[in-house]
């Protein structure tokens, strides 16, 4: 017995197993019976088993930004298909670091990722009126990446576009992947000048991969110069009125491209999505 006022302090004996087992009885009510084993993370789920990226996959993908998507949903679209390397345009700073970390925490995919903004818009990717978000292109790859480079178009048209390049590792093999946005779809002219500053810089390269919107179709004038340095993905798509080239965005035109410099293609999908006004595209390619 202890009286009122009185703290009784429950030492290693009986007392303090049962303080323990009640204890642990709350905590199996609160958390629930036999967590998975590995850490939670901040959202409370359990971290899920490590997967392995598909080595010879790459996928380009227009983020739509601003839209109201989720980044849970944008994580999922990617981690279904689970490439090596991803480029992504129309990319926030802060959209892609929680994309990584869906990917890595409810997936198990985990990236490297390489930025390629170009511009700083409170419109496009919000935060403080004084401090907007940063934009523009990233590349996310399951293996390291070397030598990022930033260029910012001389003219961006009617927003600053630009594109970036790392070396990185696909199929086993260390390639350049270049990844792209070009300025709007009625700017010729101006994409016409952004193609030549880029296809100076992908003709340095034996073995390149061009990932990104170009806001044009594949008979477009501008894409000339892209063309005469590289093929499509799909082998069936030129730039001729017979070629067949599958949409890529909502409004039934190719905007988006996985162009291949020096490697071979192995298979190509275009994969519809409510999530965005352009179509996740990916190739998987034969770089031996």
């Amino acid at each position: 017995m202890f009286h009122r006022g009185e703290a009784k302090v429950l030492g290693s004996g009986t007392g303090a197993r049962l303080l323990a087992g009640a204890l642990a009885a709350i905590c199996v009510v609160l958390v629930g019976p036999s967590a998975p084993s590995g850490a939670l993370y901040a959202g409370g789920r359990p971290a899920v088993a490590a997967r392995d990226a598909v080595p010879n996959r790459v996928m380009t993908w227009n983020l739509c930004n601003p839209c109201d998507t989720s980044d849970v949903d944008r994580a999922a679209e990617i981690a279904a298909y689970a490439p090596q390397v991803i480029g992504v345009q129309e990319a926030c700073v802060r959209d892609v670091e929680r994309i990584r970390e869906y990917l890595e925490n409810l997936h198990g995919l985990v990236y490297r990722v390489e930025y390629g903004t170009v511009l700083r818009k409170w419109g496009r990717c919000g935060g403080a009126p004084w401090n907007p978000g940063a934009y523009g292109q990233a590349i996310l790859s399951a293996a390291p990446m070397t030598d990022p480079v930033t260029v910012e178009y001389p003219d961006g048209g009617s927003e600053d576009r630009g594109y970036m390049a790392v070396t990185t590792t696909v199929g086993g093999r260390s390639v350049r992947v270049f990844n792209t946005h070009l300025a709007q779809r009625r700017q010729e002219t101006v994409r016409d000048e952004q193609t030549r500053v880029l296809a100076a810089e992908v003709a340095r390269h034996d073995r390149a991969i061009l990932l990104g919107d170009f806001n044009a179709v594949p008979e477009a004038p501008e894409l000339g110069r892209i063309w005469a340095l590289a093929t499509d993905a799909d082998p069936q798509c030129r730039p001729s009125p017979t070629g067949t080239c599958l949409p890529t965005t909502d409004w039934q035109s190719k905007f988006d491209y996985v162009f291949l410099r020096g490697i071979t293609p192995l298979g190509h999908r275009v994969l519809p999505s409510p999530y965005s006004d352009h179509h996740p595209l990916y190739a998987d390619l034969d770089l031996t």
